[in-house]
């Protein structure tokens, strides 16, 4: 099985793309820390000591998002960076949304 994290996203248009719920699970495996909120984005929140490490964690996790062209809604603050991804040209979760959830565990890591 290829890594998430080694794959890079496509560009994805139209509810064909958008994942069914057996799909999603299969995906989760690969990062089990991250959790579907109440709209049905991946949602993780991250810790950190302090502001200036989670504002250097979100500016390079900008980074990857610009590089992928596939942004995610970022909550910063003193301490923690929340994400929260979806693709919102498919209406849902996209193959998208797990490589870069997967490019930013391995940041984290």
């Amino acid at each position: 099985m290829t890594h998430l994290a080694d794959e890079n996203c496509a560009a994805l248009s139209g509810p064909e793309h958008k994942l069914t719920e057996a799909a999603i699970n299969v995906l989760r495996v690969q990062v089990p820390e991250w959790s579907q909120d109440a709209q049905g984005r991946l949602h993780r929140r991250y810790g950190f000591d302090n502001f200036v490490d989670a504002l250097a964690f979100t500016n390079t996790l900008g980074e990857i998002a610009e590089a992928q062209g596939h942004h995610p809604d970022l909550e910063l603050g003193w301490g923690y960076v929340v994400v929260n991804l979806s693709t919102h040209d498919v209406g849902g979760l996209s193959r998208n949304d797990f490589i870069v959830a997967a490019r930013i565990d391995h940041l984290a890591a």
